[in-house]
């Protein structure tokens, strides 16, 4: 239910969730995610695969949190009306009441993610993707927001460097240039992968 995806910057994790929900097309071969390969059924991911940016900025695009997080259900056909009674319903649930009318800008760093995560969610999506979705929050907030995602129903791949909150995953991918390097549980990747980053870290400092 938990997929880690790590690597150094540049390894290949966005892109690899970018074949995923078909923003990326193979060259090669071919994905098939939720079912559907993703060359010839790109119309029908979005419905089976939601997608979290790591910059919230980059994925909101409605003045309220009502109007984004409703969108996605206006998208599908709903009436507007329902649309929003369901946004409501689910920021209630997230114990976010109230926040409907709020202005996107006015809200903090973590507030905008927890947005943009419940604009997928509103879909009710099978898999989430999330691309480095804590890299410019603090500490207290990651945790909020990693505890709401460890208990969400749906399956998740997550690119991240936080290997603390991938210990508590299922598996975890390691990829190495476009490749994967190790894959299997965190107990086995995490330690090898951390070997690997002080190593690294070892030779720049030499070297520099």
């Amino acid at each position: 239910r938990r997929i880690g995806v790590i690597g150094d910057n540049g390894s290949g994790k966005s892109t690899m969730l970018r074949l995923i929900n078909g923003l990326l097309l193979p060259t090669g071969g071919r994905v098939v995610a939720a079912g559907f390969e993703t060359a010839r059924h790109r119309k029908e991911l979005p419905a089976q695969i939601g997608f979290v940016f790591q910059n919230p900025d980059h994925q909101l695009i409605f003045p309220t949190v009502g109007e984004e997080i409703a969108f996605g259900l206006t998208e599908r056909g709903m009436p507007a009306r329902q649309a929003r009674q369901q946004a409501l319903a689910l920021l209630d649930q997230h114990g976010c009441a109230g926040w409907a009318d709020r202005n996107v800008n006015e809200l903090s760093g973590g507030q905008k993610q927890l947005v943009c995560i419940l604009a997928v969610l509103v879909t009710e999506p099978s898999i989430l993707l999330m691309d480095e979705p804590f890299a410019s929050l603090d500490l207290p907030t990651r945790l909020i927001l990693s505890r709401k995602i460890m208990n969400l129903p749906q399956q998740i791949v997550m690119a991240s460097h936080d290997l603390d909150l991938l210990a508590r995953f299922d598996r975890v991918i390691w990829l190495d240039g476009g490749q994967i390097c190790q894959d299997g549980s965190p107990a086995d990747i995490l330690p090898a992968y951390r070997a690997h980053a002080a190593m690294a870290a070892k030779a720049d400092l030499v070297s520099g």
